[in-house]
């Protein structure tokens, strides 16, 4: 799994003027199965996204194809982490694992 943390870059009314492009270009992320969750910070200053893949190129070229990069608007800082606990429910959020042992913080529950 990827965690993506944006960074803008200009001052934040030429990044609003780039939004509507960009957030229409996660919405295709999301149908292409690559994203699983993301969202501005709460302060502006950037933004956040969780993607779901083993393959670090096809995230950054994600990252390089936003309209947010593509204006030099916002840095993309890629995050590459192995999931190896999450909550119930969040298994099919998972992307491919490098390791076959992955498990919860909690016991099991009857």
């Amino acid at each position: 799994m990827f965690l993506v943390l944006i960074l803008y870059t200009r001052p934040i009314d030429e990044v609003d003027a780039v939004r509507p492009e960009h957030r229409a270009f996660l919405q295709e992320q999301y149908r292409a199965g690559l994203l699983v969750c993301s969202g501005p910070r709460v302060d502006r200053t950037g933004g956040v996204l969780l993607a779901r893949s083993g393959d670090r190129r096809a995230v950054e070229a994600m990252c390089a194809a936003d309209p947010y990069a593509l204006a030099g608007v916002a840095v993309h800082d890629v995050i590459e982490f192995d999931c190896l606990s999450h909550a119930d429910g969040f298994a099919p959020f998972l992307g491919p694992s490098r390791s076959s042992d992955r498990r919860r913080c909690h016991p099991e529950r009857p």
